[in-house]
C-alpha cells in the first residue's frame, strides 16, 4: 500500500511541476509581449524624432568595376596577373572614404599598411616564384582585401567592442581566425563598428556612434555585425569577419541584402573576441562567422577561417540542390510570442518554399524558442560584461549603481549593456527545475532536427519578421531575434540568404538551416538562391532614381551586382 501511495504522490508531484512550468511560462510570455507593446509607445516616437535630423542622402555611385567582382574571380585575376592587388586595394580604400561619412561603419583603418602589403604581393607574383596552382591551393585569398568586426582582435588596431575606456584598447596579437586569413593571403583593411559588447541587434555605441543602412540612412543595418554589413552592402568591402551568438551575423546580412553564415560550433575558433567567456559550452552558442557580398564567396572565406583542430567541413564537396530535401515553416509555431511576417516577407518566403518544393512542417517545440534560448544563454557563467572586465585601476561596476547612472545620463554604456546584469539576475531566481525542463526540450529539438534533416536536408525559416526598421526600433522587437537565436541554442549551421527587395526597396532574407557538419548544404542552397533571385542589389545612389528596384522572390526587376 505504501508503494502505491508513493507512486501516487510522485505522479501528482510530476503533474504539479508540469502545471507550474506551463503557468510560469504563460505569465512570462504575456508579460514580455505586453512589455513590447508598452515599449513601442515610447520607442517609435523617439525613433521618428531622432530620424528628423538624418538627411535623406544617398551613397555615391559605384564607379570602379573592380568593386563588383566576386572574391573567387578577383583572386584568380590577381594570381594570373590580369590585375594587381594594389589596384583592388586602392579601389576599396577609395570606396570606404566615399561612403563612411554617410554610413559611419569604420572604427579604425590600416589603409597605408594594406597598400604596402598589396605591393609586396604583386612583386612576389611578378617574380613567378609560385605557380598559379600553388597559389590557388595555399593562398586562395592572395591579394584580396578583408574587413573585420572590431570585436575580433587585429594586431595593432583597436579591440574594445564599443566600450568606453580612458585609453584605447589595442590588440596585442591577432585572433586565430585573423592569423589564418593573413596566412591564406588576405589583406586586412580595417575594423568595423559594433554595439557595445555585441549586445544589441542594432549597431551604435558611445565610442564610434551609430552605423546606418546603405539602403536608407534612416534605418539600421542590424547588429551586432552592422558595421561589416553596411560596408559590404555599400560596395566598400567584399569579405568580412563577423561573430554570431544570437543572429549577429544573420540579421545584419538580411537588413543589408548580403550573405551571413553561422558555422557548425567549433568549426571556426572563437578565441580572440570580445565578449568572451570561460564557460565550458561557450563555443556551443558563440562563433566567429563569415559575411560576404556574394554567395559564391562564402565557401572560400569559410574554408580559410576553419580551425584546423575543429570539426572538418566538406566545403569543397560538389552538390546539386536537386539532391537536397527541403522543409519549411513561416512562423514560430503556436507560441504567439513573435510577430507574424510582413506581407512582403510572407509572400517571398512562401514563394521560395514553392520554388524549391519545400515541405511545410510543424515543429511544435519551436514555440519554446524564446524560453529555451534565454534560459541557455543567460545562465552561462563568466560572460564578459561591463560588470566583469574593467580598465586597470577602475572599480568594478555594480548593476544597481550603473542603472541609476544610466537613467541620469551619467553612464558610459548603452542600455543593453546595463540591463544585461538584471537579466542574468532574473534568470537566477527562476526555479532550477524550469531550466532543467527547458534543457530537455533543447535535446528533444536537436533530435527532431537530426532525424528530419539527416545528411541531405535543409530547413527554411524566417530570419526576422520585417525588413530593416528605423533606428532604435529594435527595443520594441526584442522577442523577434529568437527566430535566429534558436539555432545558436541548438548548435545548427545556418545561412541568411538574400531573396530580393520588398515594396520599399529594402532587402529581404531567409534562413537555410542544416544539421551540424552539413554547412555545405546551406552554402549550396545559398549559391542557388543567388542564381535564381539575383543576390546583392546596389543600394540607391546619387545618380539613381528610386533605388535598386524590386527583385528576387518577392518582386521582379532591379539592377544587380
Amino acid at each position: 500500500m505504501s508503494n502505491v501511495l508513493k507512486s501516487i504522490v510522485a505522479y501528482l508531484r510530476l503533474q504539479l511541476n508540469a502545471l507550474s512550468f506551463i503557468i510560469l511560462g504563460y505569465i512570462m510570455r504575456r508579460f514580455l509581449r505586453s512589455a513590447m507593446i508598452v515599449f513601442s509607445w515610447f520607442v517609435v516616437p523617439y525613433s521618428r524624432y531622432t530620424n528628423i535630423k538624418v538627411l535623406r542622402r544617398k551613397l555615391p555611385p559605384i564607379r570602379s568595376h573592380l568593386l563588383e567582382i566576386p572574391a573567387v574571380d578577383l583572386a584568380k585575376l590577381i594570381r594570373t596577373r590580369k590585375i594587381k592587388s594594389e589596384e583592388v586595394v586602392e579601389a576599396y580604400i577609395e570606396r570606404c572614404k566615399q561612403v563612411n561619412p554617410l554610413i559611419n561603419a569604420i572604427v579604425q583603418d590600416r589603409f597605408e599598411e594594406a597598400l604596402e602589403e598589396a605591393r609586396e604581393i604583386d612583386s612576389v607574383i611578378a617574380m613567378g616564384i609560385n605557380s598559379v596552382e600553388s597559389m590557388e591551393e595555399h593562398t586562395p585569398l592572395l591579394g584580396i582585401p578583408v574587413t573585420v568586426k572590431e570585436s575580433i582582435a587585429v594586431k595593432g588596431l583597436t579591440n574594445q567592442a564599443g566600450r568606453v575606456f580612458k585609453s584605447p584598447q589595442i590588440a596585442k596579437s591577432d585572433a586565430p581566425v585573423v592569423e589564418q586569413i593573413k596566412r591564406y593571403g588576405g589583406i586586412i583593411l580595417l575594423v568595423s563598428n559594433t554595439p557595445e559588447l555585441c549586445l544589441l541587434w542594432e549597431t551604435y555605441n558611445n565610442v564610434t556612434g551609430q552605423t546606418k543602412n546603405p539602403y536608407d540612412l534612416k534605418r539600421t543595418p542590424g547588429g551586432s555585425s552592422g558595421g561589416e554589413a553596411a560596408l559590404l552592402a555599400s560596395g566598400a568591402s567584399l569579405l568580412g569577419l563577423t561573430s554570431d551568438i544570437g543572429g549577429s551575423s544573420r540579421l545584419p546580412a538580411m537588413f543589408s541584402g548580403i550573405w551571413g553564415h553561422k558555422p557548425t560550433p567549433y568549426a571556426v575558433s572563437f578565441r580572440g573576441h570580445h565578449p568572451t567567456s570561460d564557460f565550458p559550452k561557450w563555443g556551443d552558442f558563440f562563433t566567429i562567422a563569415p559575411m560576404t557580398r556574394y554567395a559564391k564567396d562564402l565557401p572560400l572565406l569559410l574554408k580559410c577561417m576553419c580551425d584546423p583542430t575543429g570539426p572538418k567541413l566538406t566545403l569543397e564537396k560538389e552538390i546539386s540542390v536537386l539532391g537536397i530535401r527541403f522543409f519549411f515553416m513561416d512562423n514560430d509555431g503556436p507560441s504567439g510570442m513573435m510577430r507574424p511576417l510582413s506581407r512582403d516577407l510572407h509572400a517571398a518566403i512562401n514563394r521560395v518554399a514553392s520554388d524549391f518544393n519545400a515541405k511545410r512542417v510543424n515543429i511544435r517545440k519551436m514555440k519554446w524558442s524564446l524560453d529555451i534560448s534565454l534560459s541557455a544563454m543567460l545562465t552561462m557563467k563568466n560572460i564578459e560584461t561591463i560588470y566583469h572586465k574593467t580598465e586597470e585601476g577602475e572599480q568594478p561596476k555594480t548593476v544597481c549603481k550603473e542603472t541609476v547612472k544610466y537613467f541620469f545620463g551619467c553612464s558610459d554604456s548603452i542600455l543593453p549593456s546595463v540591463i544585461f546584469g538584471h537579466l542574468q539576475n532574473f534568470m537566477k531566481i527562476l526555479p532550477n527545475s524550469r531550466h532543467k525542463h527547458l534543457a530537455t526540450i533543447i535535446e528533444a529539438l536537436k533530435t527532431e532536427f537530426k532525424e528530419l534533416l539527416g545528411s541531405d536536408g535543409v530547413f527554411l525559416y524566417p530570419t526576422f519578421p520585417n525588413t530593416a526598421h528605423q533606428h532604435y526600433q529594435i527595443y520594441h522587437k526584442l522577442l523577434e531575434p529568437m527566430y535566429m537565436a534558436i539555432f545558436n541554442t541548438l548548435g545548427l549551421p545556418v545561412t541568411n540568404c538574400m531573396i530580393g527587395l520588398d515594396r520599399r526597396n529594402l532587402p529581404m532574407g531567409i534562413q537555410v538551416v542544416a544539421n551540424p557538419g552539413q554547412d555545405h548544404l546551406c552554402l549550396a542552397v545559398a549559391r542557388e538562391m543567388e542564381r535564381r533571385y539575383g543576390g546583392w542589389v546596389r543600394p540607391p545612389s546619387e545618380d539613381s532614381h528610386g533605388g535598386g528596384g524590386g527583385g528576387g522572390a518577392g518582386s521582379s526587376g532591379g539592377k544587380r551586382g
